[in-house]
């Protein structure tokens, strides 16, 4: 269905939309930048509402959250569209077309949270495209979620503009934001800007929703030395060196196919130069188990072991390791 969107304002028969940076200007029967978000007869309306491409129960660990409930389902969603345009985007397919021709289940809130329950999943998940740019239907979702005594998951682009961040907040349990690159990368492969991701990530932090941090490190494009110590560094500086960091393999895909994929080798040398100033450092996409463990800081003991997105093991009670030391998340 079709619902009025939030978040923008009329100017004769034009409307702006102001969710996200862009701050699209859209003509009466034109849709904005994310091709989710409609002028119908000056009012503005999301065409994703109820609508998911894609719901599934999936591990939590997929998201990647590492520390946040591990072992835990979350019953996650999507819809169609995004507001940015990675050249390497996975899941192109539905993140840049139009909700039309996407197939789509109808799935209203109230549905989500019973399929959550049937699922046995304690968390509900906004992911799989980009869920700013379904931000009414992830809002009222939340709304019943944490009603239910549910959990909610933001997993994000982060390219939000602050005051529908800041109303989101509230409901929101854990996020995971991509930082995909430096000004440079974000400007040459994702047709956007990265100032408003940095001060999503530095919001999410200030207000203790538990956040931890992606990136794909890419072939040629953001996999040096310069570009790794620049990630690791701007964590440390502007969160902390207990926000975990998700680096992740890449694969040749959409309009990307030239590049090499990533190999084990540079994952171990991205995530050597990560452990100079960050405590938990991850890798994915790729089979390297020491880059799913987590290891206690302090006594240098694995305490969560994991075998693809599954908890093999985990020796943290209340939160601590056997040797004592509080390891940062959300445990219970």
């Amino acid at each position: 269905m079709s619902k009025e969107a939030l978040f923008w304002n009329k100017k004769g028969k034009i409307v702006q939309c102001n969710l996200c940076p862009r701050n699209c200007l859209i003509k009466d029967g034109e849709r904005g930048n994310c091709l989710v978000r409609e002028n119908q007869s000056g009012k503005l309306v999301s065409l994703v509402y109820g609508k998911p491409v894609s719901y599934n129960p999936d591990p939590v660990e997929k998201k990647p959250l590492y520390h946040f409930l591990p072992g835990e389902k979350t019953f996650s969603i999507g819809t169609a569209g995004c507001n940015l345009h990675c050249k390497y985007c996975q899941n192109w397919e539905i993140s840049q077309c139009k909700p039309e021709i996407a197939p789509t289940v109808d799935m209203m809130p109230e549905k989500v949270i019973k399929f959550a329950k049937q699922a046995e999943s304690r968390i509900i998940s906004y992911t799989y495209s980009e869920p700013t740019v379904f931000y009414e239907y992830m809002f009222d979702t939340s709304k019943l979620a944490k009603k239910s005594k549910m959990r909610n998951v933001y997993v994000s682009n982060g390219f939000i503009n602050q005051v529908p961040l800041k109303k989101l907040i509230p409901l929101l349990d854990a996020a995971n934001i991509d930082l995909k690159g430096n000004k440079e990368f974000y400007k040459k492969v994702t047709g956007s800007w990265i100032e408003p991701v940095l001060e999503t990530l530095k919001e999410l932090h200030k207000k203790k929703v538990w956040i931890e941090v992606t990136n794909l490190i890419i072939p040629t494009l953001n996999d040096s030395e310069k570009d790794i110590k620049w990630l690791v560094d701007w964590i440390a500086d502007n969160l902390d060196e207990n926000v975990p960091l998700h680096l992740s393999a890449f694969w040749p895909t959409y309009k990307m196919n030239q590049l090499p994929s990533t190999t084990i080798a540079t994952l171990k040398r991205a995530r050597k130069i990560a452990m100079k100033k960050l405590n938990y450092v991850y890798t994915g996409n790729l089979p390297y188990d020491e880059g799913n463990t987590t290891y206690c800081p302090k006594c240098k003991k694995a305490v969560i072991k994991r075998e693809g997105f599954h908890v093999t093991q985990n020796l943290l009670k209340n939160g601590k390791c056997p040797c004592g030391e509080k390891i940062p998340g959300v445990w219970n």
